[in-house]
Formats: C-alpha cells, structure tokens, sequence
C-alpha cells in the first residue's frame, strides 16, 4: 500500500473484530516506531502504558468515550466490538514539568503508532474524552505520569467511508441504518489559501 493509501485507511475505528486478540509485542512494536518520532526539544518527556488483557482493557473501556458526536444516539463500540488493546499515551512530569509544551508531540507519536498499525492491517481511534486524573488512579500510576490521550487499538470490523462535505459545510460524521460510519471531509480546494 501507498503512503496516501495508508493515510486514507487510517480511520477512527470505533468497532473491532471481538475474536482477534493483540500481543503485547505488538504493542511494543508500535512504541518502537514512536521512539523515532522527533520531540520538542528533544525532551522525549512521553511514557506508554500498553494493555491487552480483558481486566485492564475494561477499565480503559470504563473511562474513555467514543464518538462523542453519537453518544446520545447510541453506545460505542457495540458489545463484542470492544478494542483488543490500547496505548495510553502519558506525559512524566518527572521530566518536563508542564505538559501543555509537549502536545504536539502526542499528536506525532499517536498518529506514527496509528499509521504503523494500519500498515500491520489493524487500526485504531485517538480518544481524548477521559479525565486524566481518574484514568491515571485506576492503572495505578505514579501521579509524576500524566495521561494525555488513549489509543484503542485492533482489527476493524465496520465500514467507514469517507465522503465530501456538503455545500453548507457540516462536517459531523453520522452512521446510516446499516452501521456504516460517514465522514464529510473538507474538499481540497477548501483547504488551501490563495
């Protein structure tokens, strides 16, 4: 696959095929890649809790929200489409005090570990819906580590298709009667500044 065939089967999977199960070398494989993306300053300040098993992996499950758009439509990932694994992406305040100087910096390192995923024929979803504090106190971490943002992570199992946003601009992402997940996505001429 091309690299621009790679970014556009990179989605936000909010449903996974329930019976594949992840490694924790896997896992560990992702964070490799993650490794080599650049850091602001070089501080590289960015730590990872990796999970696979069922006991850990609900009690992620229990502090993100998925598609914060359709939460009052219906519950995601539908039972038995729960995620085989996860990465919480966590800042250590041991190493650079404040993390808010740091954030573009878990935006490189989560997309790099979901465009390696997507290359392994996997996927994932960024999930920022989650109090840091809360989610930190259930893995037992040190307060010095900080939860920033949270990888879900396995093998798709819903459609997503990419359409072009209408003339009226609305962006928001909607499922059909059969489950198919939509997103409107600006047109390029829209995109660029002239």
């Amino acid at each position: 696959m091309d690299f621009f065939d790679l970014v556009k089967t990179n989605r936000s999977y909010r449903g996974y095929d329930g019976n594949f199960k992840m490694t924790i070398q896997q896992l560990e494989h992702l964070v490799e890649c993650a490794r080599f993306c650049p850091s602001t300053v070089n501080m590289q300040p960015l730590k990872y809790f990796l999970s696979c098993d069922g006991e850990t992996n609900g009690i992620i499950l229990g502090n993100v929200t998925f598609a914060g758009r359709l939460k009052d439509i219906m519950k995601l990932p539908h039972k038995g489409k729960e995620p085989a694994a996860y990465i919480v992406v966590c800042h250590d305040k041991g190493i650079a005090p404040d993390p808010a100087g740091y954030l573009k910096d878990v935006g490189i390192v989560s997309q790099t570990m979901l465009l390696a995923a997507c290359a392994e024929g996997l996927g994932g979803c960024m999930l920022s819906s989650f109090d840091p504090q809360k989610l930190g106190n259930d893995l037992g971490l040190p307060e010095s580590i900080q939860p920033m943002l949270v990888l879900a992570l396995g093998k798709p199992d819903e459609e997503i298709v990419c359409v072009d946003c209408e003339k009226d601009g609305n962006i928001a992402y909607y499922r059909d009667e059969n489950d198919v997940h939509y997103v409107p996505k600006r047109k390029l001429e829209d995109l660029i500044i002239k």
